[in-house]
């Protein structure tokens, strides 16, 4: 006699722990999916940034380098400067220092440099047309007065006559060198003078003017070998001539002066490098500014023209070179 069958078995109900360990599990999928996406976005840079040669407002995607031909690296706000083009733009500066004003530009136009910073529009416009060269403005600094020092007297009339007083040699500060001597009752230039006169236009006199290299006019004053010098700011502070000895100036927030305001200054197929525009606004950041001031006495004018009003003045300024050259 056959035994009865057995109803079929029904699969076992799955346990409390079964469904928990389940739940953990697609719990934790759903995590790791999340990181990667996270991490995914985060490290793909954006099409801007690839688009403008770099980051825009955040850290750059990546370290780079940016190289910055200067005449006075071992001034502080530098350091600030470069501390926060690190912390802002993931940009390491190597500033290149440069003893004088005729070889940052050269170094430039040869793409030993990625910007300079040293010169103001005058002796940007001077340098163009005289080399054939199209270098261009990408942010302002500031507009420096250009001093006439003296560490024997406190005034241009106690000058002796035919005092020996040194200039720049150079066509735009030999210049402006020659209008402060003027404005200070020195010298009298043909016309009443402009952005480019030169020594040949001295109509008369009560000095002996003697012109040097930018670099050398410090030296000569502190040599004795002239009674009196006009020293741009950034020798006159490596020299450490105190305040205290400039007797005349020109005046940094005349409507005229803007000519000179200093420039961060690229290459023309770069000025229109967001990454490098970025770079030279960093200069106006108030730590920077502060330091600037605190180092050239505030007598510094900060300017906030933008770089298509920069490019405008040089092309201005170029022409009145040449139609004053001939």
């Amino acid at each position: 006699m056959s035994e009865p069958s057995l109803p079929p078995r029904l699969p076992e109900k799955p346990t409390r722990r079964t469904g928990l360990i389940t739940g953990i599990v697609i719990a934790a999928v759903v995590v790791i999916v999340a990181v990667v996406l996270i991490v995914v976005n985060v490290a793909k840079p954006k099409a801007d940034d690839a688009a403008s040669g770099g980051a825009s407002g955040a850290a750059a995607s990546k370290p780079q380098t940016v190289s910055i031909g200067v005449t006075d690296a071992s001034q502080p706000y530098w350091k600030i400067y470069s501390d926060l083009a690190k912390k802002k733009y993931n940009v390491t500066v190597k500033l290149v220092n440069f003893s004088d004003y005729s070889q940052p530009n050269p170094a430039l136009r040869q793409k030993q440099l990625d910007l300079n910073e040293f010169q103001h529009i005058e002796y940007l416009a001077d340098y163009n047309n005289t080399s054939g060269d199209d270098l261009q403005p990408i942010g302002p600094t500031a507009i420096y007065p250009l001093p006439l020092y003296s560490t024997k007297y406190k005034t241009p009339s106690e000058l002796p006559a035919d005092a020996p007083v040194a200039i720049p040699n150079d066509a735009i500060n030999e210049a402006r060198g020659l209008l402060v001597l003027q404005s200070a009752g020195l010298l009298e230039l043909k016309d009443g003078g402009s952005p480019f006169s030169t020594v040949n236009d001295i109509t008369s006199s009560k000095i002996k003017v003697t012109a040097l290299d930018a670099a050398q006019t410090a030296r000569a004053l502190q040599s004795g070998s002239v009674e009196a010098a006009i020293v741009n700011k950034n020798y006159a502070t490596d020299a450490k001539l105190p305040n205290t000895d400039i007797i005349a100036k020109d005046d940094p927030s005349d409507p005229s002066a803007q000519p000179y305001v200093n420039v961060f200054v690229a290459r023309a197929a770069d000025k229109d490098n967001k990454l490098y525009q970025e770079l030279a606004a960093l200069y106006l950041d108030p730590s920077v500014e502060k330091s600037v001031q605190d180092v050239n006495g505030g007598s510094a004018v900060f300017s906030d023209l933008s770089a298509k009003e920069l490019q405008t003045l040089l092309a201005k300024t170029q022409e009145q070179e040449k139609a004053a050259k001939g």
